[in-house]
């Protein structure tokens, strides 16, 4: 074997063994961790919520929801609630949305002050 390959082999192996260093030193803390999953969670929260109530208010108004939210309510752990006030042209004035992780899913949808679902 010629210096030229023992050169090339020694100069993979540094590589090789600083890339292993860095890759341990990017082990997260516990706190780091459970922030990580607090915002996964949040954010999958208001996936759900934002894909769910529109459907549920539009099946029960008729009217597809166009307008952006007007209000959000969340503990960032276990419900968020959504609200929305109807336009001209909307079959309903306001409709709320709460969506509950300890109780599965929508558990309260309100739409002009009369109560559609309410998980309780």
């Amino acid at each position: 074997m010629g210096n030229a390959q023992k050169m090339m082999i020694a100069i993979v192996g540094v590589f090789g063994i600083g890339f292993f260093l860095v890759g341990q030193n990017k082990e997260k803390s516990v706190g780091e961790m459970q922030s990580a999953a607090m915002i996964r969670d949040v954010a999958n929260m208001q996936r759900i919520a934002h894909k769910k109530c529109p459907l549920l208010i539009k099946q029960h108004t008729g009217t597809q929801i166009a307008s952006l939210v007007s209000r959000t309510d969340s503990d960032k752990a276990t419900y968020l609630t959504l609200e929305w006030v109807g336009e001209e042209g909307d079959n309903f004035k306001k409709a709320t949305c709460t969506l509950s992780v300890t109780k599965g899913g929508v558990s309260k949808l309100v739409i002009d002050d009369k109560v559609i679902i309410d998980k309780d």
